[in-house]
């Protein structure tokens, strides 16, 4: 669930920065399939946080050998007059804003969906993230240290005139968040519901559209009137409505459907209790 609700909303938020946006477009099939740039996201992120040691380092040297070949012109008129005529994806406040929308997307579901977080527990699983973030290259001098500051960022980035303006390039990929193939995203998702995946391949994509209103009720209105998205009572009550059904069974699902397969076997292998946050 938190790959339904956090993934949309972390996508949506990444290429709101115009410069993400001229990346993912020149350099990945993301319109085809969004959800190869979430899977490959998520699967390195549970790979630094949850493998072993080895299996980290390896991680890092992969993506950072992987991101020396993103880089080219920003062809958006506005976003090369704002930004600059080119990006890098080793750019480091572009690693930043890219970290910090899985980051804050993963609080804000579950924050919402899951059980509501003390300010301590936040505090406590942001500052578990930095090591991830200081791995993806940021360095520490331009991470923030705390939630505080971390909360500050993101207030800073999404203000009028910061670096979060939704441009013609955003919306345009924004139709394949929304209207994804919904195989490829239970596949990601791992453990017996991957299962389901050949069947889910045979749906039109315009038939589910309504499963990502919970994630569209998730974005900084700022951001979702940039994108133009629908935010009236049909897609509130269908999202309360989705959440509360959520809410209700998920007591009743194994961990095995509740958790991710990579933390499960972390768990299994250093002896430790249920994940600090999971779905």
């Amino acid at each position: 669930m938190l790959l339904l609700g956090a993934g949309p909303r972390a996508l949506l938020l990444q290429i709101a920065h115009p410069l993400v946006a001229a990346g993912v477009a020149e350099h990945s099939d993301f319109r085809s399939d969004p959800w190869v740039r979430l899977s490959g996201t998520l699967r390195s992120y549970l790979r630094i946080v949850y493998g072993t040691a080895d299996a980290a380092r390896g991680e890092i040297r992969r993506l950072n050998e992987l991101h020396r070949g993103i880089r080219g012109d920003v062809l958006e008129p506005t976003a090369r007059d704002r930004h600059g005529r080119r990006y890098s994806a080793l750019d480091p406040a572009l690693a930043l804003w890219v970290h910090a929308t899985l980051v804050d997307s993963t609080i804000a579901a579950y924050d919402a969906w899951i059980e509501p977080l003390s300010r301590e527990r936040r505090a406590r699983y942001y500052e578990e993230t930095l090591p991830v973030g200081r791995a993806f290259g940021i360095p520490a001098a331009l991470l923030p240290q705390d939630l505080d500051a971390f909360e500050d960022y993101l207030a800073g980035m999404l203000a009028p005139g910061g670096e979060i303006e939704v441009g013609e390039v955003a919306r345009d990929l924004a139709g394949s968040i929304l209207h994804p193939p919904l195989g490829p995203a239970i596949a990601a998702a791992g453990g017996p519901v991957a299962r389901l995946a050949p069947l889910l391949d045979a749906i039109p994509s315009r038939a589910y559209a309504w499963l990502f209103w919970p994630s569209i009720g998730l974005l900084p209105a700022s951001v979702r009137e940039g994108y133009g998205l629908a935010w009236g009572i049909p897609q509130r009550a269908v999202a309360t409505w989705l959440v509360a059904t959520w809410q209700a069974w998920r007591p009743a699902l194994p961990p095995s459907f509740r958790h991710m397969p990579q933390a499960i076997r972390a768990d299994r292998r250093v002896g430790a209790g249920a994940p600090l946050l999971h779905a």
